[in-house]
């Protein structure tokens, strides 16, 4: 306890410039993020695009994470570089300089596996609001010119235009009513022209 705040550490956070899988991207700050395997401590590492807008300290130094029963009070008369805000809806963070490092202060009723399954689905986490989880892996199959279907309906859907698509082709230049197939060929007759009646 220090100026009558408790602080519990939380996790880590590692910036990097390494691609990693499961990254998640957040169009508010221009930053991905990504888990590690780690089981004594939580690891998050962080990687950002060029012009992402947060400070340097956070795109550059490693952040330890604490989490504190009174965030107004441990963020009092400190510089704080980011926040106060909710990342993550029950999850209010601010991050401070303290001695020229980055320090990550968490306010939170939430447990950890409400923390990291919302981080990691990007449920009720409005920092990876209007992002796709998925970004940077589609990014690289739209590269190599594929195309991935994720759904039964879309497979459906897709079916269904490239056969109106090749329906489309085979009736053009001429109307389909005055088309008819006899011994195997086609044969086309000019619109408005009837076929003479057959004898008794």
């Amino acid at each position: 306890m220090r100026n009558d705040v408790t602080y519990q550490f939380h996790h880590l956070g590692i910036p990097t410039r390494e691609v990693r899988e499961g990254e998640r991207y957040s169009p508010m700050y221009g930053m991905y993020t990504s888990d590690t395997a780690c089981e004594l401590v939580h690891i998050q590492y962080h990687r950002f695009d060029a012009d992402s807008p947060l400070h340097v300290l956070m795109r550059t130094v490693p952040h330890p994470a604490f989490k504190v029963d009174n965030l107004a009070k441990a963020i009092d008369g400190k510089e704080v570089i980011l926040g106060p805000y909710e990342p993550i809806d029950g999850f209010r963070i601010a991050v401070i300089v303290d001695g020229g490092m980055p320090i990550e202060l968490i306010e939170t009723a939430l447990t950890d596996d409400h923390i990291w399954g919302r981080a990691a689905t990007g449920k009720r986490a409005p920092l990876y609001a209007g992002s796709n989880p998925h970004r940077h892996a589609d990014a690289a199959i739209i590269t190599r010119g594929a195309a991935v279907r994720t759904s039964a309906k879309e497979s459906a859907g897709s079916e269904g235009r490239a056969s109106g698509a090749r329906a489309t082709r085979c009736g053009s230049g001429a109307a389909p009513a005055h088309r008819e197939r006899m011994g195997g060929r086609r044969r086309e007759r000019a619109p408005g022209k009837r076929r003479p009646p057959k004898g008794d």
